[in-house]
């Protein structure tokens, strides 16, 4: 195998390969034998076939499999002995090629850009810790004491009043018929809440133990018996019991309904949770300031492909006259994220970080944990979307790297409160919402800018001749 790299300036490369019809021959001798032991023919025994008959009937078969094979082969060790990484999807123009002829082809490829990396110990950020005040937990503890439904049973005189619990069972008639799903056996509603069916619980509102009552109600639009929508149904209910709320007690039993050993220890828990909502969102703020560090670093030349497809990806759904509007601000952001992708590769490799296959199935894990109830479909997704689990990969692989120049980089550490956090949140929200307006400000005064410039009059177009590349 012969190659060739022409046009050694800029990131796009020209690579010829020459390979004689010598050895293509030999690959398709090799082909011929392999299918040899495979191939019944009437007339001759198994594995004795003539390599005649097998050109005869399977040449170009055979051929299409070899050359598909040989560029594959002969593309990739061309790359790697030229020390190509290429930037997409290289592209192949063939220039000569068939049975019992030289195979000739050119190689069109952009290369990823040679990324020089400052030292990363320059790079400075700050990273939070929230100091949790006592109180802050206890109003926690007492907001989830106070959404924990605690009922007990009522004396049998008491009549039900708004919060109560209220059990019944009940038979339901539409035009004094009876109708499938029309029977409930201890159906229990807190009153006030009206989760049953509009209306309902409200005329429950003074009943007591061993009543009966009778309720009207409309069905509603997804009611299952489509024939009996939006007809009014009467409910004859008897009331099993009426049951009152008390006031949770905070004490160690209730911490332990919980889940924790105390309530010293839930204190802990409860502080830990509340310091990790807002050291989430501060890591973020972290993280985004390291990635606007590393947008200072050099890379000499973006590759337009790359940035092409980038802009794809921002004009989703977008019109064509929007997409127009849009490029340049596209463009300018594409490169930016580009450039920061590029640098994070870089740094990657240079310290040899790798995604195991147990930290993407702990990642797939940590996904599936965030939509309870869906888990199944969840987990479907990704085993049948290998672009959804490489992008979870590509994510993973990000956070390493980013984890790796933290450790690397000045960190400047500060405690704050929870309201010192919370203002630092709402800023960088101000920020990046005052960021958004001025890039669309951006695009509607290039829109008028155009508007201004552009000639009333039309002007020739001007004949383009189209080069094609294969």
């Amino acid at each position: 195998m012969k190659v060739t790299v022409e046009n050694k300036k800029g990131l796009n490369k020209d690579i010829k390969v020459f390979i004689d019809k010598k050895t293509m021959n030999s690959y398709m001798d090799e082909k011929y034998e392999e299918i040899k032991g495979t191939v019944n023919l009437k007339g001759f025994r198994p594995g004795k076939v003539p390599v005649e008959v097998l050109k005869r009937q399977f040449g170009k078969a055979v051929f299409s499999e070899v050359l598909d094979k040989v560029l594959k082969d002969s593309t990739t060790k061309a790359l790697e002995e030229n020390k190509i990484k290429p930037a997409g999807q290289p592209k192949l123009d063939l220039k000569t090629y068939g049975e019992d002829k030289d195979l000739e082809y050119i190689i069109s490829v952009t290369e990823f850009p040679k990324v020089e990396l400052k030292s990363i110990e320059n790079i400075k950020f700050d990273e939070y810790t929230v100091k949790i005040d006592e109180s802050e937990t206890d109003k926690r503890i007492k907001e989830i004491a106070k959404n924990t439904p605690n009922f007990k049973d009522a004396p049998p005189e008491t009549k039900a009043k708004e919060g109560d619990l209220v059990s019944f069972d009940y038979t339901a008639t539409v035009d004094e018929k009876s109708f499938k799903g029309g029977e409930g056996k201890n159906t229990q509603l807190t009153l006030g809440k009206d989760l049953f069916l509009k209306g309902f619980d409200k005329q429950l509102v003074g009943v007591k133990k061993d009543d009966q009552k009778i309720v009207e109600a409309t069905l509603p639009e997804n009611f299952p018996e489509k024939e009996l929508v939006k007809k009014k149904a009467k409910f004859n209910c008897k009331i099993l019991s009426v049951k009152i709320s008390e006031e949770v007690k905070i004490d160690d039993q209730f911490a332990k309904n919980l889940g924790a050993k105390d309530l010293k220890d839930l204190k802990t828990l409860i502080s830990k949770q509340i310091n990790d909502e807002y050291k989430n969102s501060l890591d973020r703020l972290s993280k985004n300031q390291i990635l606007k560090e590393l947008e200072k670093f050099k890379v000499d030349e973006i590759p337009q492909n790359l940035v092409d497809e980038e802009v794809k990806v921002l004009s989703q759904g977008m019109t064509d006259e929007d997409k127009k509007k849009s490029k340049d601000n596209f463009e300018e952001i594409a490169k930016k994220r580009i450039k920061v992708g590029l640098i994070l590769n870089e740094f990657g490799e240079q310290n040899q970080i790798k995604v195991s296959e147990q930290e993407l199935q702990a990642e797939v894990q940590k996904q599936i944990r965030m939509m309870p109830g869906q888990e199944k479909m969840v987990m479907d997704f990704y085993q049948k979307n290998q672009s959804a689990l490489a992008s979870l990969r590509g994510t993973v692989y990000e956070e390493k790297i980013l984890n790796l120049v933290k450790q690397k980089a000045k960190s400047n550490k500060k405690e704050v409160s929870k309201e010192e956090a919370e203002k630092i949140l709402k800023q960088s929200q101000n920020q990046d919402e005052g960021t958004e307006q001025a890039s669309k400000k951006k695009v509607e005064t290039k829109k008028k800018e155009v508007k201004k410039t552009s000639p009333k009059t039309k002007s020739p177009a001007k004949k383009t001749k189209k080069v094609s590349k294969k």
